[in-house]
């Protein structure tokens, strides 16, 4: 089978121009098929305070209230996925970008009330997180068909229900459903860049990188309270790629993408 990558890129390398336009250089220069996963960084945010619409978190999630989710919209599969869309061709990368809906690409169901972590600080009980959808179901045949076609896929993380609804949905989550998805159809390897060096033993310290995690470590990590809370949705994110078929998923800095693909970099999540 041919080699796929898919990328899932952070939210704050969306924010930096000077990060987010060396990065898609990189991207674009990627040899063979890639998809590029994105969120939207802060800028749904910012657009939604100027629109004196209240945003609410919980453990680093949004809450999507209806107002919400034309904002994020807008901004995840308008603005941000049409601006690296365009930057990519720029870079000689041939690349159509989609959100969820399009083509049936995604299809979710709205997420039923769960509750709210214990290190969420914030809402207590049953959370309802309004038009967030867990994923149903990918259409790996039809993301292979474009792949005949385009050098790259960027999809936004606006999927839908099949009734007519949209929902907004984490884009790691995407990224991990999509390479398991297409894991029947190609070798694929996973990589999740951010602005880190990779999982981090301290998170202040850019060389405290756990070079590889196994889920004996990973175990070991958690109990010991080594691994930084919000890495840990992450790399709940990468087993499941692993358990599933994803050849490789690495975890690391996105100025060092090709070093990651290469594996000589960053955090390689790994099997026993």
């Amino acid at each position: 089978m041919d080699k796929l990558i898919v990328v899932k890129i952070g939210g704050n390398i969306i924010d930096d121009e000077t990060k987010l336009s060396s990065f898609l250089q990189s991207f674009a220069a990627i040899q063979g098929k890639k998809i590029l996963v994105h969120g939207g960084g802060k800028l749904a945010t910012r657009v939604a305070e100027a629109m004196g619409i209240q945003q609410q978190m919980v453990d680093g999630r949004r809450i999507t209230d209806a107002e919400t989710l034309k904002i994020v919209t807008m901004v995840y599969a308008g603005f941000i996925n049409k601006n690296i869309v365009a930057r990519l061709q720029s870079f000689n990368c041939n690349a159509i970008g989609l959100s969820g809906a399009d083509g049936n690409t995604i299809k979710a169901h709205k997420r039923l009330e769960g509750k709210a972590s214990p290190s969420g600080g914030g809402l207590e009980g049953a959370v309802d997180y309004g038009f967030v959808g867990d994923i149903d179901e990918v259409n790996a045949e039809l993301l292979h068909t474009l792949l005949q076609i385009n050098d790259a896929i960027v999809l936004a993380p606006i999927i839908h229900d099949g009734k007519g609804q949209l929902l907004n949905t984490n884009a790691d989550t995407i990224a991990q459903e999509v390479a398991k998805a297409m894991s029947g159809l190609y070798n694929v390897d996973l990589i999740y860049s951010f602005e880190k060096s990779g999982v981090l033993l301290d998170v202040n310290d850019e060389a405290s990188v756990i070079s590889n995690i196994n889920p004996s470590s990973y175990k070991q990590l958690k109990a010991e309270e080594k691994i930084f809370a919000g890495m840990l949705p992450k790399l709940d994110n990468a087993f499941a790629a692993i358990n599933s078929g994803v050849q490789k998923v690495i975890i690391g800095k996105a100025e060092e993408l090709q070093h990651l693909i290469e594996g000589t970099k960053g955090t390689a999540i790994i099997h026993e």
